[in-house]
């Protein structure tokens, strides 16, 4: 063989394992799946590191972060490692229960305003279009106050705020979906808009249901810690990021910065973490960059 004729094959061979790190699916997947393995560490990280650290030992309080203690100890002696963990799992507990609940009742809404249309669609429409036209932080304040201020007000609060964004958008894409040819053929063969609902669009929406299903979870996250912050959340004997950061500000004054400044930066990180998972599934399930 010439040696023009090789030179262009060689420059443009790339080893089987270029091609997957360089192929943006094999990429996305990679991070997704690493994303899935670091909150599932965080879900579980009760059973795994236990409770020993949540023991009161006045003789090492206040420690600053160590090889021993890598987020330092508290005005109890108390492992903040430890108990920065339990919070973080308890929050995505909880985002976890108020995400899902509110992604059924978004792709519920969703599916029923446009599959109906008229009065249906109009009455959805408006109910979507009040909560839209309200402060998103203060809804979910006077919401969790009216219902108590407890873990349950907490709970009703996240869930009744947080799913007409994904129901808006749910259904769009189901008015895209009930104008293309089989949806018509199977109306006009005389299936109920329940029967087309249930057989032919609710399996296009899986996608974008599980997208918003996970972008949910940040938010929900935030708001349960902001609320525990403020005194309407979990109680305060729950070992909840909220009461971890509120108890920490009367010690940041007099140098324990540690005690709010690391489980605050675990928190953003957990939250980060959702952020790129919802991105990264968008991207392989997405038809126009899955292939990429």
């Amino acid at each position: 063989m010439k040696l023009p004729t090789v030179l262009p094959a060689l420059q443009n061979f790339r080893p089987k394992s270029s091609l997957v790190l360089g192929n943006r699916r094999g990429r996305t997947l990679a991070i997704a799946i690493i994303s899935i393995l670091i909150l599932g560490i965080l879900l579980f990280s009760t059973l795994i590191i236990g409770s020993s650290g949540l023991e009161i030992a006045l003789q090492a309080r206040n420690l600053p972060p160590s090889l021993s203690h890598p987020f330092g100890t508290d005005w109890l002696g108390r492992d903040m490692l430890t108990r920065t963990l339990h919070g973080l799992s308890l929050s995505l507990w909880v985002g976890l229960l108020t995400a899902s609940v509110s992604a059924v009742i978004g792709l519920v809404v969703g599916t029923l305003s446009a599959t109906f249309g008229g009065k249906v669609d109009a009455f959805i429409i408006w109910i979507i279009d009040l909560f839209f036209s309200l402060p998103h932080l203060v809804l979910i304040i006077l919401v969790a106050f009216a219902a108590g201020g407890s873990t349950q007000g907490l709970i009703i609060s996240i869930i009744l705020t947080h799913w007409f964004n994904l129901a808006r958008l749910l259904r769009a894409e189901v008015l895209g979906v009930k104008s293309s040819e089989y949806i018509q053929l199977s109306s006009k063969l005389g299936h109920s808009p329940v029967w087309i609902a249930r057989h032919h669009i609710l399996p296009h929406l899986v996608p974008q249901f599980f997208v918003g299903l996970v972008l949910l979870f940040p938010h929900a996250i935030l708001h349960e810690a902001g609320l525990t912050f403020l005194g309407l959340g979990l109680s305060p004997e729950t070992p909840a990021i909220g009461i971890i950061l509120s108890e920490s500000m009367r010690y940041l004054s007099v140098g324990y910065w540690w005690l709010g400044v690391l489980p605050g930066i675990a928190l953003l990180m957990a939250v980060q973490t959702f952020d790129i998972l919802g991105a990264s599934l968008r991207t392989l399930l997405d038809p126009k960059t899955s292939q990429e």
